[in-house]
């Protein structure tokens, strides 16, 4: 089954080469169009056999150099990252073409063609690997498309992989086998092997003993299967690194966010315009319920509440008040009805303390608006790690303090990721994977995914 999946992405080549030279034509044929010739008169008139050889030439080339730049790895890839591929890809190519030209004039002179050539170009080949994904997707839903797989390892990320591929077919993974780890696991496996088609193996304990994961690299080399494993928050942390030589010897610097420099200043300029402009807009809803929050229950419209910012500092954290005044105080008495107990964070499902209103504006999460103000003024971030208190951060393993690197954020990737029962620990591993792999289109995508889910919760009341 997976040869259909290797198909898909074989296919590329010829359907990119196709395109290339269909959008060169549509290029020479805007270019002789009436309506840009009026504007623009033609002054080298190439006749159009003559081109179109130039192109299937150019074409070829563009082909080699799109193998070069990676285009056609087998990894998966967001619409964002195929556009950020594919753009980059095609223009490595044009500048070649344009350094081709420069040197040999007779050959073409029109930079009208050749830039439409590459803006048709840049947006055919990303619609057609929209498309394909789209088709590969919905072949794996259907079974045509299927992996293959074993599991090692009877965990909870076990589990979890079991439950998404189960309940989300586009993955195209089929479960053919489970094995614990224990002392005849690997012979278990390689008489499975031996009468059973499997295409991967999955190891889900990071913590395996070195020998077995050798064992099991190895069986996999030999069998010509491949193998994965999920990692540890260690591993996580290791993902973005640096090597530079001193005197000769090699030294990685593993880095902890790629929010340093450039970077750093790029996300304070979106975070302040965005900031801004939503001041701006929730304006009707800060005056709305704030007369709400005090026709409801006595006390202030907005709370100012402790919390752990960036480096360990601490910092005032601004929010429609949803709780009678005195809230903290009692918590020292709730305590005791913590319904988690996976880590430091404290939540009862039938919390005393909240007001109605406070109900209404949590669910909705319009009592998290206010923290715009945070952001104005430096403290948070518009999308990063959730803001803890002091005392639960007091309760943070080592490990853990790696979500004090950034600013929180009034939302974050735990907010967004579907399942509103998150474990402590899946928390921390998907805000140190947005620490590890931090972009401005990241957090766009965090953004508009935010407002989906409350959207959704909206409707649902």
């Amino acid at each position: 089954m997976i040869r259909n999946k290797l198909f898909l992405n074989a296919i590329e080549i010829p359907l990119d080469f196709i395109l290339l030279v269909v959008s060169g034509i549509i290029a020479y044929y805007l270019r002789f169009a009436q309506f840009i010739t009026q504007y623009r008169p033609v002054i080298f008139e190439l006749p159009f056999f003559l081109f179109l050889q130039i192109l299937i030439f150019t074409s070829l080339v563009a082909i080699i150099v799109f193998m070069i730049s990676g285009l056609y790895s087998f990894e998966k890839r967001t619409v964002y990252q195929k556009f950020s591929k594919v753009f980059s890809a095609c223009s490595t190519f044009i500048l070649i073409l344009v350094i081709a030209f420069f040197f040999e004039q007779r050959l073409f002179s029109s930079r009208f063609i050749v830039i439409i050539y590459w803006i048709i170009g840049i947006i055919f080949l990303l619609l057609e690997r929209i498309a394909l994904d789209i088709t590969r997707r919905i072949l794996a839903k259907k079974g045509i498309i299927k992996t293959k797989i074993i599991l090692v390892g009877k965990n909870e990320t076990a589990h979890e992989l079991e439950r998404e591929f189960q309940n989300d077919k586009t993955y195209g993974y089929e479960i053919v086998n489970h094995f614990s780890i224990n002392d005849n696991t690997i012979y278990e496996i390689k008489n499975y092997i031996l009468n059973n088609e499997v295409d991967e193996i999955i190891l889900t304990d990071p913590y395996a003993e070195k020998d077995f994961v050798s064992s099991l690299i190895n069986l996999c080399n030999v069998k010509h299967i491949i193998y994965k494993y999920t990692a540890s928050l260690l591993e996580t942390r290791i993902i973005n690194f640096e090597v530079n030589d001193i005197a000769g010897i090699p030294i990685v610097e593993i880095k902890r966010t790629k929010l340093g420099g450039w970077g750093r200043i790029s996300k304070r300029l979106f975070d302040f315009i965005l900031a801004i402009l939503g001041l701006i807009i929730f304006i009707p809803i800060y005056i709305i319920i704030g007369i709400i929050i005090k026709i409801d229950s006595p006390g202030p419209v907005l709370v100012r509440l402790t919390r752990i910012g960036v480096r360990n500092k601490e910092f005032k954290m601004y929010k429609f008040r949803s709780m009678i005044v005195g809230a903290d105080k009692m918590k020292d008495e709730l305590i005791k009805f913590n319904e988690r107990n996976d880590g430091p964070l404290f939540k009862m499902k039938d919390d005393p303390r909240i007001t109605r209103v406070g109900k209404f504006i949590r669910r909705t999460s319009i009592d998290e608006i206010p923290q715009i103000l945070n952001v104005l003024k430096g403290e948070m971030s518009l999308v990063g790690p959730r803001a803890h208190e002091p005392r639960e951060v007091a309760q943070y393993k080592d490990e853990q303090m790696q979500l004090l690197v950034i600013k929180p954020g009034i939302t974050g990737m735990a907010q967004v990721s579907g399942r509103s029962n998150l474990k402590f620990e899946d928390e921390v591993r998907l805000d140190v994977y947005y620490i590890e792999n931090w972009s401005l289109m990241l957090d766009v995508r965090i953004i508009l995914k935010t407002i989906k889910v409350v959207l959704k919760k909206e409707s649902a009341v």
